[in-house]
């Protein structure tokens, strides 16, 4: 499953999960302004913004909504069957 580092009032968190929605594929929303251990969490990976997907401890994708939209849903599909296959 993948967790979805987010904030409250983000419209490219929004973006996210609906595109996640769209594609099929479940996840874990984790608001990191309500979650100071998420946040530190999201910061110690060097982040600067939100979202951003990550499957178990594995980022899913560079740059947050911009790699994810990149991606498509064809390309999110196949990032978590690679994914899964690795563990």
């Amino acid at each position: 499953m993948i967790t979805v580092y987010s904030k409250n009032n983000c419209p490219h968190c929004v973006q996210g999960k609906k595109m996640l929605e769209e594609a099929g594929v479940e996840y874990e929303e984790v608001k990191i302004d309500l979650n100071p251990l998420a946040r530190d969490f999201v910061v110690g990976e060097g982040h600067k913004s939100v979202p951003q997907f990550y499957f178990g401890d594995t980022l899913f994708v560079e740059a947050g909504w911009a790699g994810l939209k990149k991606l498509g849903h064809g390309g999110i599909l196949r990032r978590l069957e690679e994914l899964r296959n690795e563990w």
